[in-house]
């Protein structure tokens, strides 16, 4: 590594630092994410104008003040994707000297700067507002028991905070908070080993409720080593609710309607936590499903709705039994299999799927308008949409031609037409037609 270099140094010695056009290259290269180029130690250099939106952590060692300053820090404030925040690192002490320079090109009052006390203190004051949350929970085994009594304790308090839903969103409120106030002063060392520990066990617990809630954790990361090791060796014995291994495997493509993935979730043995998975996983067939038959999807997505909104409706101190958490566990796992046997029907009809979802939207039209029609006859019709549907969106960006979506209008109305269908001319049904004719194409095809 070459620092300085003089009009007197040897040849050689003075070219080490290279030509302006190679250290125009190392600057090309360490702004592009894909480079192996991470790491950089300049002196007065790539500090003001040199933006790096990956860039996500500096280290300083060197007296800074004013614009310079704050040049140099605005190094790890841009926005990309997957990074979370910019670190800068201190070595010589420039917090002071960072409010004052903020203060004075913010016009802003150093007041409103990061307060680490403050954040201290409500640090404690949402670790006790959660201890108030979980007062009659025995969280014990998490800070002293082994890593497979540790995982099932924080199975165990996910389950506790899915009691209700008014105890799950004040919960998941109160971490949130929580998490950014400990983000700021996560350094100090005000903060205890035991406060620590009890803010992590929070966390865990938020990741997993996240994850049946929504989708995967997002504070994984933020837990620290002692429960990512315990965590996995956890995993690793035998006793383990399943909730911790289905879909863990990004290998694994999880499918809600085989029977074996059914039967691992039914040995899941706390009652609000397989309410939880069921109605994820639910949420995710009825939603690919409607990208299919819209029609159907959408009758399933508000029997899923009421269902949901009931079991939802329970009061605080409403707490279910066996008999009725089996009830409810029951109803979803019925609608799955509803699904399943809707999906599979066109089979019986001797139609494949996309034949299918036009002939339902025919069907819900002879209902809605009140008029019948020779099924065989718009059993036939069904099958020519599918042809002329076909026909207009063979090309890949079809949805986005307003060109071909006109003539695939036409051609469906002059076949509605053509069958006779409805026997009075309706504006609307042909609308509905040309919309799941869209919809199951567009889906399809992506």
């Amino acid at each position: 590594m070459v620092m300085t270099r003089g009009q007197d140094d040897e040849l050689d010695m003075y070219n080490l630092l290279g030509t302006k056009d190679y250290r125009r290259e190392l600057d090309k290269q360490f702004k592009n994410p894909h480079s192996n180029f991470k790491i950089a130690i300049v002196v007065d250099m790539w500090l003001t104008g040199f933006d790096v939106p990956e860039l996500d952590a500096i280290y300083i060692d060197k007296p800074l003040q004013k614009h310079n300053l704050i040049q140099t820090i605005s190094r790890v404030n841009r926005r990309f994707e997957g990074k979370e925040k910019g670190l800068v690192v201190d070595y010589i002490g420039i917090k002071s000297r960072m409010n004052l320079a903020l203060a004075m090109y913010s016009k802003a009052d150093k007041s409103n700067f990061e307060d680490v006390q403050q954040s201290l203190t409500e640090v404690r004051n949402h670790l006790h507002l959660l201890a108030q949350v979980f007062h009659t929970f025995d969280s014990r085994h998490y800070f002293s028991g082994t890593p497979t009594l540790q995982l099932e304790c924080l199975n165990r308090a996910a389950e506790f905070a899915l009691q209700t839903k008014k105890i799950e969103l004040r919960f998941m409120g109160l971490v949130k908070r929580l998490k950014a106030a400990y983000d700021v002063c996560v350094g100090s060392e005000e903060i205890t080993q035991d406060e620590r520990e009890r803010i992590h066990f929070y966390l865990a617990v938020r990741s997993i409720v996240y994850k049946l809630t929504k989708g995967d954790a997002p504070d994984t990361a933020q837990m620290n080593q002692k429960v990512r090791e315990m965590i996995a060796e956890a995993l690793k014995a035998d006793g383990v609710e399943e909730i911790f291994t289905l879909g863990e495997d990004k290998a694994e493509t999880i499918d809600i309607f085989d029977d074996e993935y059914m039967a691992r979730i039914s040995k899941i043995k706390l009652p609000n936590t397989r309410m939880q998975l069921l109605q994820k996983m639910l949420a995710k067939a009825i939603s690919d499903f409607q990208k299919i038959n819209q029609l159907q999807g959408i009758n399933f997505s508000k029997r899923f709705q009421a269902l949901v909104e009931q079991y939802n409706q329970r009061k605080e101190n409403d707490v279910l039994n066996g008999e009725e958490f089996d009830a409810f566990t029951q109803q979803m796992t019925d609608m799955v299999y509803d699904i399943k046997t809707e999906m599979m029907s066109f089979a019986d009809i001797g139609i494949d799927m996309e034949e299918k979802t036009f002939l339902d939207i025919l069907a819900l039209m002879c209902q809605k308008y009140d008029f019948t029609y020779d099924d065989d006859k718009m059993l036939a019709l069904a099958r020519d949409m599918k042809v002329i549907v076909d026909d207009s969106a063979q090309y890949p960006d079809w949805s986005n031609r307003d060109d071909i979506k006109a003539k695939l209008k036409v051609d469906l109305i002059l076949l509605l037409r053509r069958y006779g269908f409805p026997p009075v001319a309706n504006d609307e049904v042909y609308k509905s037609v040309l919309e799941q004719a869209e919809n199951f194409k567009k889906y399809l095809q992506s």
